[in-house]
């Protein structure tokens, strides 16, 4: 009898124990979102000058999607596919409003950092994960600092543009103390968030804002590389001449100066210095944090993973800003590292952004939701080589698509009129190949990846837009 009853207080033990200890083997989720950042990283090669090895040490250990691309090249609906986890042709977010929590048809849709927190973690955020400094009212458990458009203590650098473009377009080094920066500011709270014990898996989203315009990084790292030794990028003379009319307001950056304004004022190879001491210093940042991750007793159980919401142009088709459906808009850096995985090779498949949600909740062994339209990149942490049938699609305002492949870019805009590239032959899309009748079957299988679904842009509930405070989240599955 004594032997049945210790036999059964063993299992009682046992089962008291368990959902705890399997909740502690759940890897911890590290999410690292960066704004504005094109290929620009050493790891992706994008310009000689760049230097990022915090980034890169990440690609080096994890896998690298070289061909990654964004769902919307702005960042309210580039930020609200990922979190919500469907496209913009779906949700209606188009452009920088109205933001999601605020449209009707998208109130039952369960974000990210609610579904995980649903299924037994603690969710953290600072910085910039949605549009601005917004968040939907509880959507995670804990909130750091978040950024405003613009520090209080920055000093305008130069002369308002002649062109009428807003005060965010500065640019140069700042010489406050780096302590006070809001990038430095956002990865020390998520730091100390890390190093900490945890009774429950977490999930930590920390954004920076650097380089969005302003261009502003601390003076020690804008002096690295001196104006008159930078590199500007390879642009052609008549590249806009064969694209259809509609690019023409289409990608109208307003609130950006125009590229002529860069040329004429001598301030081209500034703005790129400044760009490029931004990447630098925003890698500095994520090295501070991923060192925060080595020496916590988390490392050997976080998933890690670092996007940018989109790319950004500085004179390639003589335009700045991002709002637009070509590669240098579209193409992000793309890193995920997940324990257990054998990592540490680039993986070339066409892959969006948008699988980032459908591929932690595999990873973290969560339960499976039918309303995300993006797929799980599992396989290819697996075998970065695996056939994929999959493209990666990039919407930007209503019915205005462009499907990318291994090898071609096919954009179809609203009116019908078109653009394809051969990125293989072509990486600048300085030639439009639409016209050219013998590629009709590409343009054909990559046109039946377009959204069947082109919802009308959305509008908010009560006709204007609204923040959050950020408070706490009620969890809801």
């Amino acid at each position: 009898m004594n032997r049945v009853q210790s036999t059964f207080a063993f299992l009682g033990m046992l089962l008291a124990i368990w959902p705890s200890f399997t909740k502690a083997e759940q890897p911890n989720v590290l999410l690292i979102a960066i704004d504005d950042l094109n290929n620009w990283v050493g790891c992706l090669g994008g310009h000689p000058q760049a230097q990022s090895p915090n980034i890169d040490r990440l690609a080096e250990r994890g896998t690298l999607f070289t061909n990654a691309h964004c769902q919307a090249p702005i960042c309210n609906p580039s930020r609200t596919s990922i979190m919500y986890g469907v496209r913009p042709s779906t949700s209606g977010v188009y452009m920088n409003s109205p933001y999601p929590w605020t449209v009707k048809a998208m109130q039952e849709q369960v974000t990210l950092p609610r579904h995980f927190a649903a299924n037994g973690y603690k969710t953290y955020t600072a910085g910039k994960i949605y549009h601005g400094s917004g968040l939907p009212p509880g959507d995670f458990d804990e909130v750091g600092p978040r950024p405003g458009q613009r520090q209080k203590i920055d000093q305008r650098l130069i002369p308002e543009t002649s062109d009428g473009a807003k005060r965010l377009w500065d640019f140069g080094g700042q010489a406050y103390q780096e302590e006070l920066f809001q990038d430095y500011v956002d990865a020390s709270w998520a730091m100390d968030v890390i190093s900490k014990n945890h009774k429950k898996p977490f999930f930590v989203a920390v954004g920076f804002y650097r380089p969005h315009v302003p261009f502003y990084s601390p003076t020690r790292v804008f002096n690295q590389i001196p104006t008159d030794q930078i590199e500007l990028p390879r642009i052609k003379a008549g590249d806009r001449d064969d694209l259809p009319s509609i690019t023409t307001s289409l990608t109208k950056a307003h609130a950006a100066p125009s590229h002529s304004w860069f040329v004429e004022s001598g301030r081209w190879q500034e703005a790129v210095q400044s760009y490029l001491a931004c990447v630098r210093w925003t890698d500095e940042q994520v090295g501070r944090v991923l060192q925060a991750l080595a020496d916590s007793p988390h490392t050997d159980n976080t998933i890690v993973i670092l996007y940018s919401d989109h790319g950004f142009f500085l004179g390639e088709k003589e335009r700045w800003a991002k709002q637009s459906l070509w590669e240098q808009a579209t193409r992000v850096p793309f890193i995920i590292w997940a324990p257990g995985m054998d990592q540490g090779k680039p993986c070339k498949r066409p892959v969006e952004l948008l699988s980032i949600y459908p591929t932690l909740i595999e990873l973290c062994g969560l339960p499976a939701r039918d309303d995300l339209e993006g797929i799980s990149l599992k396989p290819l942490l697996i075998n970065p080589a695996k056939a994929w049938p999959h493209v990666a699609l990039t919407t930007f305002g209503k019915q205005n698509h462009a499907a990318r492949s291994e090898t071609h870019r096919y954009i179809r805009y609203s009116d019908g009129s078109e653009e394809l590239y051969d990125l293989q032959t072509d990486p600048n899309e300085w030639n439009n190949l639409a016209s050219d009748k013998s590629l009709a079957n590409i343009k054909s299988a990559l046109a039946k990846s377009f959204p069947k679904t082109n919802a009308d842009p959305a509008k908010d509930i009560a006709g204007k837009r609204k923040k959050s405070n950020g408070n706490r989240r009620k969890n809801t599955k």
